[in-house]
């Protein structure tokens, strides 16, 4: 059998945007006369001409080769293009210039049941995108009690996967895209939605995919995942390739560039989206932490009351939605990650305009140290509308919660929890009194 020469090969490939465009789809036929009429009318005046747009080049001439059985981890902050480079690997988008090749078939999960038919069972879904993967449906029926049993959704496989909880849907999406055997596999940032068990359990099987040969080309914020699990790392910002190497040099020059971006962070703890762009549907526009008074935090110290306030802009009205906050380590590790759904079950509307919710910490327990400050907004099924995993940097400062004269560091712990030690004699006490 021959070699091939590379699995994927991506040549000057560049995607521009333009930004408060109209869609050709929503152009009329008079819009379409009258725009070509102006065109050839050198007499026409300049106030009816058509005004320039703003572009944005998601992508600007970016060059990789990925080899056969490679593991590559793509990183970058939000907005560096890593999504438009997959969705263009994934055969979604088209780009604007430069060319993609690519030996072998591709199996993508860049969105959570992306490719799913909500008013299909989850057996009709499995063989629906095996056929999509080009695969015979002999093949598919082969594979398919260990992707239901992976997913663990035995019980509910022929429902239609509406009715799915997100965790179900997530888990049926990853099972589907790691057990067709696809030549490339392609991992977008999802595994950030499921429990902690399941993302180890993913990793481990992304793992076993390398192993067997096959290219895996994987985006996440988790410095740490991509670092354990890739051997090569592609840096993207600003649309363009700005490292690529060994996956724990990519980890060490992303985390050196990020401190130095975080001098942007005001003198109080009210942060504002300094990414801000209009054209979005949906966004967090400001963080805010608040005292017990209701005052913003000058400082946070470990075991301080805390009130985290989110703002965020929406076009539309959501039912059911969720409001994301988390806080992770500089390497992209989630040490806090809560939202009102699916981890709690806070019933959240969204109304066009501006929002406000706040989530409180009697006793902020993260140690002294520099972490990420995490926002997202989502829709029922856990469809982000909206997400930035390094929204603000931000610095928790020592405090002396077990009045110890020892401020817990990161150094020592990430978490400072109530507890308390028993001497020897208390515990053959409590011994005794059993």
């Amino acid at each position: 059998m021959m070699a091939l020469p590379f699995a994927i090969k991506v040549e000057n490939l560049s995607k521009r945007y333009e930004l408060g465009a109209r869609a050709p789809s929503q152009q009329t036929l008079r819009d379409a006369l009258v725009e070509t009429a102006r065109r050839f009318n050198p007499f026409a005046p300049s106030g009816v001409r058509r005004q320039p747009v703003d572009e944005l080049w998601a992508l600007d001439q970016v060059n990789f080769e990925l080899q056969p059985g490679e593991v590559v981890g793509v990183i970058g902050r939000n907005g560096a293009g890593k999504s438009t480079l997959l969705k263009i690997l994934s055969r979604i988008t088209e780009p604007t210039s430069g060319r993609v090749e690519i030996y072998g078939r591709v199996g993508s999960l860049l969105e959570v049941g992306a490719g799913f038919h909500p008013e299909l069972s989850g057996r009709e879904n499995i063989f629906l995108n095996g056929a999509v993967l080009g695969m015979r449906r002999a093949e598919i029926a082969q594979r398919f009690d260990e992707i239901v049993a992976f997913a663990e959704v035995e019980r509910f496989i022929d429902t239609p996967v509406k009715r799915y909880s997100s965790g179900m849907y997530l888990r049926l999406a990853f099972a589907v895209a790691a057990h067709l055997e696809p030549e490339i596999l392609v991992v977008d940032e999802v595994l950030a939605v499921g429990d902690a068990a399941f993302q180890q359990k993913c990793l481990n099987k992304m793992g076993a995919v390398a192993r067997q040969g096959r290219t895996v080309l994987f985006v996440s914020h988790n410095l740490a995942a991509v670092r354990h699990l890739c051997q090569r790392g592609i840096t993207l910002g600003a649309g363009k390739v700005v490292f690529d190497g060994p996956a724990g040099e990519a980890v060490r020059n992303y985390l050196a560039g990020s401190e130095a971006a975080a001098h942007r962070m005001s003198d109080s703890l009210s942060l504002t989206n300094a990414q801000s762009n209009s054209q979005q549907r949906f966004e967090v526009t400001k963080v805010e932490v608040l005292d017990e008074n209701g005052h913003v935090r000058r400082s946070l110290a470990t075991g301080d009351y805390a009130r985290f306030r989110i703002e965020w802009r929406a076009d539309e009205v959501v039912e059911k939605a969720g409001v994301e906050l988390g806080i992770h380590t500089l390497e992209g590790v989630p040490v806090i990650h809560y939202s009102t759904r699916p981890v709690s079950v806070v019933d959240v509307r969204f109304e066009p305009g501006r929002n406000v919710i706040e989530c409180e910490f009697p006793n902020f327990p993260l140690a002294a140290g520099r972490y990420y400050l995490a926002v997202g907004l989502t829709r029922p099924m856990i469809e982000w509308l909206y997400r930035d995993d390094q929204f603000a940097l931000i610095t928790v400062d020592p405090g002396d919660v077990f009045n110890s004269g020892m401020p817990l560091t990161t150094t020592r712990a990430l978490v400072a929890t109530p507890h308390r030690w028993l001497a020897a004699e208390s515990c053959a006490a409590t011994a005794t009194q059993r």
